[in-house]
């Protein structure tokens, strides 16, 4: 009997098969956030290149300053220049970054600020027009709404067109050269395949790996945005582009249940770190970022528990600014203090360290990229928390790199008649063909799949308990040693074997089952590269219990690339260049 034609656009759902929009544009940027918007503002500003942007969410309110924020952390204030800037972030991550990166973003501080500024930023200023400092490297911002300004200058921004929930997962790439992308809308039944001649990379750093300080309802209540998947790092680990430091994972000191920043009390009043019989005790374990949530770890160890910063005393002035710098970024602290009836000058804030996060704009974690942000394969920029060796960049350093990524890509493509994607080798046209159709077969795969043993959730539940138990999450105190991590891999794998018996039953779920496979990926990178540096540079950063002192021998960056399906750890030497350039 002959096929009814339209069964034959049908799964076995009986959904029709996935509509596929195929694209073609000069660069496409990969994540709407702090780092692709400004890319794209640059793209547009400096060039007519055609730019589409893709992102998961919505770039109104997408990225890390999705909920706000109410400090630029990274500025040059007065009587400070750019190499002071270099000094302190090297010194925090103990000489394991790389100074060309961290100088190129520097000294761009106080341009982009002035920027955003002028985009409609709100910056404090006192009596005399100067901006308010607060500490040696940050201003005073009222930052609630700094991503939808950002969106906003994006969308009057000429050439470029922005696709909101297209959550991209797969790179094309041949022979080391990257050709654009493929993804999928999350909410229609559609495929989007995107040729570029450039791709920039903006997805983030990885939230969402280890089991969260909260449960159930409220596991979402973290420091980083559980959106942030390592959507990014997946993409390039599969593609073979080369990744730096994630063993200098990020633990965040923050306010404990509301997780919220700990920078605007210690900062803004001065607050100490002191534990419950009210000795002060952040100077006897060193300041910096990772030492201080060591500290608090230890004397929680020790029975001096639990741990806060010393509000009560400040004054009625101060007390009342804490309350109001709350609203910009994280309002459920200030309606703690209020619930509870005490201002912060009455009562001490508690504190404790959130999970591990492998995210580049306050470790070393990321992409290799070269002074201009390209990664190891041809084409492919990485900007934001996504790339590495550049920590502490925060917000401007972000916007940094997603310019001279841009500018980068400007001046390349300058003559654009050296470059036309019409105009491929047909063996490379026919590979990425074959390479699309893999991936959309994948995305039918899982759509065709009927659910079984274990659901998104499930495995996601999974994979936090197993990262929090044998590969150093908060029930361990943060330490792990080699058997622990040996049995994370195994089990981590078990996982990744599980995962192709994923379903999903709409578009929606399609992205929960590709996020899953994302954290995996970038689970299985970690814990390799934990594996490889056999020290303890980074006291709860990278606790290995094997190895609890620092051995100079590792004084390089520990890197990885996927080769023939097996993933390759090695050392680099540190870049002591001003320019450096991938030469293998």
């Amino acid at each position: 009997m002959a096929e009814n034609k339209a069964d034959k656009n049908k799964n076995n759902k009986g959904r029709k098969k996935l509509e596929i929009k195929e694209l073609e544009t000069d660069v496409l940027i990969i994540g709407g956030g702090t780092a692709g918007c400004y890319a794209a503002i640059t793209l547009g500003k400096n060039s007519d290149l055609s730019v589409v942007v893709a992102e998961k969410a919505n770039i109104k309110r997408s990225g890390c300053l999705a909920a706000g924020i109410n400090a630029i952390n990274a500025y040059n204030v007065k009587g400070r220049v750019p190499q002071d800037y270099v000094d302190y972030a090297a010194k925090d991550a103990n000489g394991i970054v790389r100074h060309d990166l961290l100088i190129t973003a520097a000294n761009r501080f106080n341009e982009i600020t002035a920027e955003v500024e002028k985009l409609g930023l709100v910056i404090l200023k006192d009596e005399n027009g100067e901006y308010v400092a607060r500490g040696n490297r940050n201003i005073k911002i009222n930052g609630e709404n700094f991503k939808p300004i950002l969106a906003d200058a994006v969308k009057k921004t000429k050439n470029v067109r922005v696709l909101n929930t297209l959550n991209i997962t797969d790179l094309l790439v041949k022979d080391g050269k990257v050709y654009g992308a493929v993804g999928f809308s999350i909410k229609k039944e559609e495929v989007f395949v995107i040729r570029a001649k450039k791709v920039i990379i903006s997805t983030g750093g990885a939230a969402g790996l280890y089991k969260p300080n909260n449960p159930g309802f409220s596991r979402h209540k973290m420091w980083y945005p559980p959106f942030n998947t390592g959507a990014g790092y997946a993409m390039g680990i599969l593609a073979g582009a080369e990744m730096t430091t994630f063993e200098m994972r990020f633990i965040a000191l923050r306010c404990k249940d509301t997780i919220a920043p700990v920078g605007t009390i210690a900062q803004g009043v001065g607050a100490k770190q002191v534990n419950s019989r009210g000795v002060v005790y952040e100077d006897k374990y060193g300041l910096t970022t990772s030492e201080r949530v060591y500290g608090t770890v230890r004397e929680n160890q020790l029975g001096n528990g639990p741990c806060y910063l010393k509000t009560s005393g400040i004054s009625k002035e101060e007390s009342e600014s804490l309350l109001k710098a709350y609203l910009n970024m994280a309002p459920s602290q200030t309606l703690k203090w209020i619930e509870s009836g005490k201002n912060p000058n009455e009562q001490d804030v508690e504190i404790e360290g959130t999970e591990p996060y492998i995210v580049g704009g306050h470790t070393a974690s990321g992409f290799w990229v070269n002074t201009n942000r390209e990664t190891t394969i041809n084409g492919l920029y990485a900007a934001g928390d996504v790339a590495g060796g550049c920590p502490q960049k925060y917000v401007t350093g972000a916007l940094a790199e997603g310019e001279i990524a841009a500018l980068d890509i400007i001046s390349k493509l300058a003559d654009k008649k050296k470059i036309n994607c019409g105009k491929i080798d047909k063996n490379v046209e026919n590979f990425l063909d074959e390479q699309k159709n893999q991936i959309i077969n994948q995305y039918e795969k899982i759509r065709n799949t009927e659910a079984k043993r274990f659901s998104t959730e499930d495995m996601e539940e999974g994979m936090q308990k197993i990262m929090d138990e044998y590969a150093g999450g908060i029930s361990t105190n943060y330490q792990f040693n080699e058997k622990q991590l040996n049995l994370a891999k195994q089990k981590i794998d078990q996982l990744i074997e599980l995962s192709d018996e994923l379903s999903a039953d709409n578009m929606h779920d399609l992205m929960f089952a590709y996020e899953l496979k994302e954290r995996l990926i970038v689970c299985k990178s970690l814990i390799e590269h934990l594996f490889f540096r056999k020290e303890t540079r980074w006291h709860s950063f990278n606790e290995n219990l094997d190895y609890p002192e620092t051995d100079e021998n590792y004084f390089k960056y520990v890197n990885s690339r996927l080769v023939n399906g097996e993933l390759e750890v090695f050392m680099r030497e540190i870049v002591k260049e001003e320019r450096y350039e991938h030469s293998n």
